[in-house]
């Protein structure tokens, strides 16, 4: 086949993909699901209430427009960039995808623009409380690196930490945030074409393929039988309600700080956590 048939198969494909399986296999995570993923975490992991691990991947744009390559292009980063936003969980498995953010975006300004939290500003996501260290919180948590807000869904690793159960909680918080490292890793191994520059010229051809690799990643995950949740089951309909709390208590900074400290209460009671000297040093409190 010449080259133009040959990308117009792909694009053709990537969209069937999409519109097949994305229900099944690219969805928010449901009641089901979120049981699952708090029994998985909480054993692999021992984090209550985690649902899975958050942060961002650049694509290079290689047949950038010239006249988009400023909106794309950020220092860090050498040639124009499109960004994905993903959620991880322990096994790899892609609960959350929003792509297609200019690369001149931080992290920050990506989340401002996602559609993570859609569901429950719409009222109708899935009610998952969870209890630690004898205190009930609403909905689970997102790990996070130091770039994301103090918003209640989301646990960071202490800045400075000065205490042992600080140091604790740190290594165990940047531990499990790997998960969503590790995913990005093995998606751009397994399927090349998101390893290379992008070549298309329109970001809606890059998203398509974006979003079939990722897919087909969760597809393989299922096959080889290490999915945590390999089954989808619906939640029955729920209509949309008020939300202007929900807007409130997702942003809630007391909130972000108090479930850090019962994390890091669990962990000092409950996990044994070995630092090496190199951590117990790091940080040593003032005279």
């Amino acid at each position: 086949m010449s080259e133009r048939t040959s990308r117009e198969c792909l694009h053709y494909f990537c969209d069937a993909i999409i519109r097949l399986y994305r229900d099944e296999f690219l969805h928010s995570p449901t009641s089901h699901d979120l049981a699952l993923l708090y029994e998985a975490h909480l054993e692999r992991h021992g984090l209550p209430g985690m649902i899975g691990s958050i942060d961002c991947m650049h694509w290079e744009w290689r047949n950038c427009p010239t006249k988009y390559r400023g909106q794309y292009h950020r220092g860090d980063h050498p040639k124009p960039t499109v960004i994905l936003e993903a959620v991880a969980s322990q096994e790899m498995w892609f609960w959350h995808a929003f792509f297609g953010v200019a690369g001149s975006n931080n992290d920050i300004n990506v989340l401002n623009q996602s559609t993570l939290f859609t569901d429950e500003l719409k009222g109708i996501a899935p009610k998952a409380p969870f209890i630690v260290n004898g205190r009930e919180y609403k909905r689970g948590y997102y790990l996070a690196d130091g770039i994301y807000p103090t918003w209640s869904t989301f646990v960071k690793a202490y800045t400075h930490p000065y205490a042992i159960k600080e140091k604790k909680m740190k290594k165990v918080q940047e531990g499990a945030r790997k998960d969503v490292e590790r995913a990005f890793r093995r998606l751009k191994a397994k399927w090349g074409i998101v390893d290379r520059k992008a070549r298309p010229t329109d970001t809606a051809l890059m998203e398509n393929i974006m979003y079939a690799c990722m897919i087909l990643h969760n597809m393989t995950l299922k096959d080889e039988g290490v999915a945590i949740s390999p089954v989808h089951i619906r939640d029955p309909p729920v209509p949309s309600t008020d939300t202007e709390d929900v807007y409130m208590e997702i942003r809630d900074n007391e909130t972000h700080f108090q479930l850090r400290f019962d994390i890091t209460e669990h962990i000092a009671n409950n996990l044994e956590v070995v630092l090496t000297e190199e951590e117990l040093n790091a940080n040593p409190p003032p005279p």
